[in-house]
């Protein structure tokens, strides 16, 4: 699933092609999709003759800012924003926005989780999915002291904490496991019992990977592309993450892989306890 990296990648690169826009027309292959509203007529009618004025993010979720309402997506594990060319739509797009200069942004989803809530403008904060957020990273709520209190409330262990997008939003399993192994601390540590400068050295390495990371445009892990259909490059700097049976990068260990919160976690038995 893309993560805040990616999601913030996409999003500059579609600002770049489809900014200033307008939609004279919307095709649904998918009705699922579209979450709200729940009559998909209602999702194209409503779209007809709005333009894109700009492009912001929560977490994973884009959101577009049109004149008169915000359309909330959610890429969920496979889905990809592309500007349409001459070629047909391949079969697995299922939503395309045809623009009055002839253009068109196709949304494609091989497994079909992505989705997409449609709010008036000034509202996509107050109701679900954005009202149930917590603060990004990269936010400045998002302080030592913050992450120590959510830490004492809770007996999870510390990945299933950082992955609770109601508490920290944006991260998946790639950055925390890389943030964890950058501060030392095994995943499957309960919260709870981490110290002050534990929390601390958590907060700070969340941020400088999540900062790294969107200045490689994102990790290019099983089918991520921005929305020029390029790569990014992290994946060449990350620690653990896929590199079961490698050498570690710091100490020359064997990284290991288990299951923590319920995901494949990967971790080095010497740097992190």
């Amino acid at each position: 699933m893309p993560e805040l990296p990616e999601v913030e990648t996409v999003r500059k690169t579609l600002t770049s092609l489809v900014k200033d826009k307008q939609i004279v027309n919307v095709e649904v292959g998918w009705p699922k999709m579209i979450k709200e509203p729940g009559d998909v007529d209602a999702f194209r009618f409503l779209l007809g003759g709005q333009s894109i004025q700009s492009i912001d993010r929560k977490g994973k979720f884009l959101i577009f800012k049109l004149d008169d309402y915000a359309l909330v997506s959610h890429l969920r594990m496979e889905g990809k924003y592309q500007v349409g060319n001459s070629e047909p739509p391949c079969k697995h797009t299922h939503v395309r926005f045809f623009f009055s200069d002839d253009s068109e942004l196709r949304y494609r989803d091989v497994r079909k989780f992505g989705t997409m809530h449609l709010f008036p403008k000034g509202t996509e904060f107050n109701v679900a999915p954005l009202a149930k957020l917590g603060p990004e990273p990269l936010e400045h709520s998002f302080t030592p002291d913050y992450l120590q209190q959510k830490f004492a409330k809770t007996t999870r262990n510390v990945k299933a904490v950082l992955l609770d997008q109601s508490i920290v939003s944006g991260l998946g399993n790639i950055y925390v496991d890389e943030a964890l192994f950058r501060a030392g601390v095994y995943p499957g540590k309960k919260a709870a019992d981490l110290d002050m400068v534990s929390t601390a050295l958590i907060h700070q390495e969340t941020k400088e990977t999540l900062s790294a990371a969107i200045e490689a445009g994102g990790s290019s892990i099983r089918s991520y592309l921005n929305g020029n259909g390029e790569m990014g490059y992290f994946q060449q700097q990350l620690f653990v993450y896929g590199r079961k049976g490698e050498v570690c990068k710091r100490c020359k260990s064997e990284i290991e892989r288990t299951v923590v919160a319920g995901r494949g976690t990967h971790y080095c038995p010497s740097c992190q306890t």
